[in-house]
């Protein structure tokens, strides 16, 4: 698998992560086992977890299988702190948290250092100086080697950014940014992506899938064994089965057919080579769908088919987003 460079950073990671998000809950061992080697064994590199994914199993499972199935220094191991299970306060990016947190993780992982740690959310409850003052800590002591962040917003980002580049001392650099990008959610064009660009910060896509939509396995029916007939995710799914979004993945199964190839290839190939996209984050139940994920490392959309998905999913551009002056 082709390796790219994270940010500005000599990091190399592969162009499409592992992401463990049901892993110690929806996902068990086996699985879990199965769908590590398989990356592995595909050339994949960069595993993406978090300290909340299953109430730290998801951690405490890669820790596990890592030690038994393949050599720590083969993978490129990113993990999350900042969320909290708490209704009161959903974040908490306090240098004492979040150091906490980071010793936790290390924990369940089994190992003396994350590859990539990342603040999973802005607090706007804490000085953003002392949240990033957490990541410099992190990365000087040795337990993280690079640093990242993730859900910010276009302003908090630029901000963070531009606070680690200028304030004096020794500050760790953005590598990483991670957002939910896909041709159902294009968001991130507006003003995270410009952000990321402009400051040299990979962008890492999570759901770039829709949340399982481009797949095409919603267009007539809910499948009994997908999220979306699951109680407990069908909100996740909901949003992407509207109209709009219906059209989008019609174009998707039409290019698809057109190139031989299959709707998930062709949702995942586009947002793959995006500008400023580093690695999207692909999930799966099992290794069967994270193979079928891995095949698209040979295609490559031609120019025809990305303008046309571009143009049936193009995110409406107004004042301030585009130049004032073309309006």
């Amino acid at each position: 698998m082709e390796q790219r460079h994270l940010g500005r950073t000599g990091l190399r990671v592969s162009r499409i992560g592992l992401g463990t998000l049901t892993w110690g809950r929806d996902t068990d061992e086996h699985d879990a086992a199965d769908q590590l080697k398989a990356f592995w064994e595909a050339g994949g590199t960069l595993v993406d977890t978090a300290d909340v994914y299953g109430g730290g199993e998801a951690e405490y499972l890669l820790g596990q299988l890592v030690d038994r199935l393949l050599p720590r220094r083969d993978l490129v191991i990113a993990t999350k702190a900042g969320s909290v299970p708490d209704p009161y306060r959903r974040f908490n990016g306090s240098r004492g948290h979040l150091l906490s947190a980071l010793d936790a993780s290390l924990e369940r992982l089994g190992t003396d250092h994350v590859d990539l740690w990342q603040l999973h959310a802005f607090d706007t409850g804490t000085p953003l100086e002392e949240t990033l003052q957490a990541l410099d800590i992190a990365v000087s002591s040795g337990r993280a080697r690079y640093a990242g962040v993730s859900n910010f917003s276009g302003w908090q980002l630029a901000k963070a950014a531009t606070w680690q580049l200028a304030a004096p001392g020794v500050r760790t650099r953005l590598a990483s940014t991670q957002m939910e990008y896909s041709l159902l959610q294009r968001g991130v064009e507006r003003e995270v992506l410009p952000a990321a660009v402009d400051l040299e910060v990979g962008l890492l896509p999570s759901s770039p899938l829709g949340r399982g939509v481009l797949t095409g396995k919603y267009r007539h029916s809910t499948p009994a064994d997908s999220r979306g007939a699951s109680q407990r995710l069908a909100p996740f799914v909901e949003p992407y089965l509207d109209e709009p979004a219906s059209r989008i993945v019609d174009a998707v199964v039409t290019a698809a057919e057109g190139l031989a190839t299959t709707p998930l290839e062709v949702a995942l190939a586009w947002v793959r080579d995006r500008p400023g996209v580093v690695a999207p984050i692909v999930g799966a139940r099992n290794a069967q769908q994270l193979t079928a994920a891995l095949s698209v490392e040979s295609l490559r959309l031609p120019d025809e088919i990305c303008q046309a998905l571009d143009d049936v999913s193009a995110p409406v551009h107004r004042y301030p987003d585009q130049d004032w002056s073309t309006l």
